[in-house]
């Protein structure tokens, strides 16, 4: 396939059939481009769609972090607990280790529902607490937490559960 270089991903030239998998992977390279770029959490619609991207096609269920500065500018995204396709063991303790390596002043928390269907459970409340009290002892702000099922998220601080 004949690509032309552009300033933030590979585009395919004009005429050429892409297959899905090979436009999908070239929207999450824009997304990841635009999300890193930016740098700064300007719309909460590029942090959903950011995450969506990262999360949504995963077999089993996956908790990560965005780990942001003081201003809320992106340090980065680390994937930190795998689970099996409906839990996830997540730990206060592996999270407050990684907030601190990062010298991180906030976060975003995100997993998702293999499932699709992105209603926080009971345990997903349960964990956001617990978390949200661990990083408070560390004097670092929890800004959000989004569950992920396919192409959609719900969002803990939209709903005021944060």
């Amino acid at each position: 396939m004949s690509k032309q270089k552009t300033s933030s991903a590979l585009v395919p030239t004009a005429g050429i059939e892409l297959s899905e998998t090979e436009v999908l992977s070239w929207a999450q390279s824009i997304l990841e481009a635009r999300f890193h770029r930016s740098n700064y959490l300007t719309s909460p619609n590029l942090v959903r769609d950011y995450l969506i991207s990262q999360l949504a096609n995963e077999e089993r269920e996956v908790f990560g972090i965005i780990l942001l500065d003081s201003q809320h500018g992106v340090l980065r995204f680390e994937r930190l607990f795998y689970g099996t396709i409906d839990s996830a063991s997540v730990y206060p303790r592996e999270v407050v280790k990684a907030v601190l390596n990062a010298n991180a002043a906030a976060v975003i928390l995100a997993h998702n529902h293999p499932s699709g269907v992105p209603e926080p459970s009971q345990a997903d409340r349960t964990l956001t607490t617990r978390l949200q009290t661990a990083l408070q002892t560390i004097d670092v702000r929890l800004l959000d937490h989004l569950v992920i099922g396919g192409t959609s998220a719900v969002s803990f601080a939209e709903r005021g559960l944060i």
